[in-house]
C-alpha cells in the first residue's frame, strides 16, 4: 500500500487498514483521502488503492458528491464535530440504492495535525430486513383481527342460537341454564371483538382496553333503557395479550353478573378499576346495588364463580367479595387481600 506521506505510520496503517471488516477512511485536514481500508474499496468496488490522495468527492467519478454527506463532512473539522449513526441514502451508479450509517469524528496530533476517521457502515440489506419484517408483522397483525373478528362472528351467532332456543324449552330452569350459556358465549365473543392485535411481545393498554370492552357491554346490555352508569377507571398499566384477555373475561363475567341482578329497579352505578402498584395489581368491580344475597335470591351463582377463580388462578391472584344492601364489590388481583 502505497500512503501519501500525511504524517501516518505507514506500517501501521495498512496492518490496520488491511484487515479491519468495515468500510473506514482516514481524510486530511482539506478531506483527501489518507487511506482507506481494503473493506472500503470491496464493499464499493473501487479498485484497491485508487483512492489514496484524491479528494474524498471526487472518488468513483464523484459518485460521492453526496450533498448531506458533503455538509457533515466539512463541519467535522472546523466545529470539532462528531458524527454518529447518521444514516445517508445515495444512489450509486454500479451498486444502486444504499443506505449507509455514517460515523466521523476528528483526530488530532500533538504537532497541531488534523485528520478525520470516517466509517461507512453499508444496511441497505438490515433495512431491507427490516423493512420485510415489519410487513409480515401488518400481514399477521391483519390476519389476526380478521380472525377475532370471525371468531367473535361466529360465537355471537352460537349466542343467538342458544337464545332462541332458551325462548322455545318449557322448562324454567333449562331456559336458564341457556340463558346462561348464552350470557358466557357473548362475553367471550365481546372479549375477542375489541381486543386489537398486537406487535409480537407488545403489551395492551389494560384501562384502555377494559373502557372499550365495557363501552361495547353498555352498548348490548343497557342501550337507552336502563339508567345505569358503567364507569371505567385506571392507571396507564399494561399487560400481555394473554394477561388482557383474562381480565377482560373476568370484567365481563362481573360486569354482567350487576347489570343483570344487582339493579332490580332499573337505576345504579357500576365501576371498573384496574391500578397497579409496584410489583402488584387489582382488579375491581364495585356496583351500588341490591346486595349479592338479594341480587341472586340467596342461590350461589356457580358457574359465574368458577369462571372467575378459574381465570383468577391462572394469574395467580386471589379474589375478595365485600357485599351488603349498599352494594358489592369483588376485588381480584395480587393486592386484592
Amino acid at each position: 500500500m502505497n500512503l501519501p506521506s500525511y504524517g501516518l505510520d505507514p506500517q501501521l496503517s495498512e496492518a490496520i487498514f488491511g484487515t479491519i471488516r468495515e468500510p473506514m477512511v482516514v481524510l486530511s485536514e482539506d478531506l483527501h483521502v489518507i487511506v482507506a481500508s481494503r473493506a472500503f474499496y470491496e464493499k464499493f468496488q473501487t479498485p484497491f488503492g485508487d483512492a489514496e490522495g484524491k479528494l474524498f468527492y471526487e472518488l468513483g467519478n464523484g459518485q460521492w458528491n453526496v450533498p448531506r454527506l458533503r455538509t457533515l463532512l466539512e463541519e467535522v473539522i472546523p466545529k470539532k464535530s462528531v458524527v454518529r449513526d447518521h444514516e445517508v441514502e445515495h444512489v450509486f451508479d454500479h451498486l444502486g440504492k444504499r443506505i449507509m450509517l455514517i460515523n466521523a469524528r476528528e483526530i488530532v496530533y500533538e504537532n497541531g495535525l488534523k485528520k478525520m476517521l470516517l466509517s461507512i457502515l453499508d444496511v441497505t440489506e438490515l433495512r431491507a430486513g427490516e423493512e420485510h419484517k415489519l410487513q409480515l408483522m401488518e400481514q399477521k397483525d391483519t390476519l389476526l383481527k380478521e380472525m377475532r373478528h370471525r371468531i367473535a362472528n361466529s360465537l355471537q351467532l352460537i349466542a343467538s342460537i342458544i337464545l332462541l332456543k332458551a325462548h322455545t324449552v318449557p322448562s324454567e330452569e333449562s331456559r336458564m341454564h341457556l340463558e346462561d350459556a348464552h350470557d358466557r358465549i357473548l362475553s367471550i365473543a365481546t372479549v375477542q371483538r375489541n381486543l386489537d392485535p398486537t406487535d409480537s411481545g407488545a403489551e395492551v393498554p389494560i384501562t384502555e382496553y377494559l373502557r372499550t370492552l365495557c363501552s361495547s357491554l353498555a352498548k348490548s346490555m343497557i342501550g337507552g333503557r336502563k339508567p345505569i352508569q358503567l364507569v371505567v377507571q385506571g392507571d396507564a398499566s399494561t399487560v400481555t395479550p394473554d394477561e388482557a384477555i383474562s381480565l377482560g373475561l373476568m370484567t365481563t363475567e362481573l360486569v354482567i353478573n350487576s347489570l343483570k341482578h344487582a339493579f332490580p329497579s332499573g337505576e345504579g352505578n357500576v365501576t371498573v378499576s384496574y391500578h397497579t402498584l409496584k410489583t402488584d395489581w387489582i382488579l375491581v368491580i364495585k356496583d351500588d346495588g341490591v346486595g349479592y344475597s338479594l341480587a341472586v335470591n340467596n342461590k350461589e351463582d356457580g358457574l359465574g364463580t368458577s369462571i372467575i377463580e378459574s381465570l383468577a388462578n391462572q394469574m395467580k391472584a386471589t379474589i375478595k367479595r365485600e357485599s351488603s344492601h349498599l352494594g358489592t364489590t369483588v376485588s381480584v388481583g395480587s393486592a386484592a387481600t
